[in-house]
């Protein structure tokens, strides 16, 4: 197994040194995907892209988080990685975790590791009762229980099998991406490993979540999630009964 880090980055000068020397510190190669950042922070990611085994793939336009982890997913694959960790660049995941993520992706190479937060005090209460929405219509779509938390951003996934998903079908290239490429995922036959890992949302954090654009866009992916999923129901109560 072949393992590095892809993290989407989009104005994070900030806290991203501190991300990659803490990724590096577990033995990570590190790619950084640079999604047409303003110039100071591509200015901190051209430093960083200087150190040993950190890549640096640069956008020319802004393609949004999913389309920028798609990049990098793509670009891992020719670097040799047999599986990528994908994790948000400004600080809010608990790169403490990574050893045991890294262990279960060991344990189960074929299978997706995705996080389940354990979020502190810091979080933002509309955001955390927010996803419980997303979490029901997950559970509808994959009619099961498989996928705790489709929008955690901190997962290990196996290149072969997730490439194969992105270049047959549309995946949703912004907000929506997290839970979209999840769920397919497991449409596709492949299983989930949930993993705890702790969340912190740093007070000086950038978010670039647009309240109504990317929530018209999640209202329209769990849409055609749902209607991909009637067609699919009778395959995926089988898998149910035959687990």
């Amino acid at each position: 197994m072949k393992l590095g880090a892809v993290i989407p980055v989009y104005n994070h000068g900030g806290p991203i040194t501190g991300v990659v020397a803490a990724l590096r510190a577990h033995g990570l190669p590190v790619l950084l995907v640079d999604d047409a950042s303003e110039p100071g922070c591509a200015a901190v990611l051209d430093r960083l892209a200087q150190l040993p085994e950190v890549t640096l793939e640069r956008l020319p336009v802004n393609q949004g988080k999913g389309g920028a982890v798609i990049a990098g997913l793509r670009r891992a694959a020719q670097l040799g990685w047999t599986h990528a960790l994908q994790i948000d660049a400004d600080g809010q995941h608990d790169t403490r975790d990574v050893p045991s993520f890294a262990a279960a992706a060991a344990a189960a190479p074929t299978q997706m590791i995705c996080g389940c937060p354990i979020y502190d005090d810091s979080v933002p209460r509309a955001r955390l009762y927010g996803r419980y929405a997303t979490h029901i219509w997950v559970w509808i779509n994959t009619l099961s229980l498989a996928i705790r938390d489709s929008m955690c951003g901190f997962r290990i996934y196996p290149l072969t099998g997730t490439l194969a998903v992105i270049e047959r079908q549309y995946i949703g290239r912004r907000m929506d991406f997290d839970t979209e490429i999840a769920v397919r995922l497991y449409w596709s036959g492949m299983d989930v490993t949930n993993m705890p890992t702790r969340v912190r949302y740093p007070e000086d954090g950038v978010s670039h979540f647009r309240v109504w654009k990317d929530n018209v866009l999640i209202s329209a992916m769990h849409t055609r999630l749902f209607f991909g999923m009637l067609w699919r129901a009778p395959r995926l109560l089988w898998r149910k009964v035959a687990a």
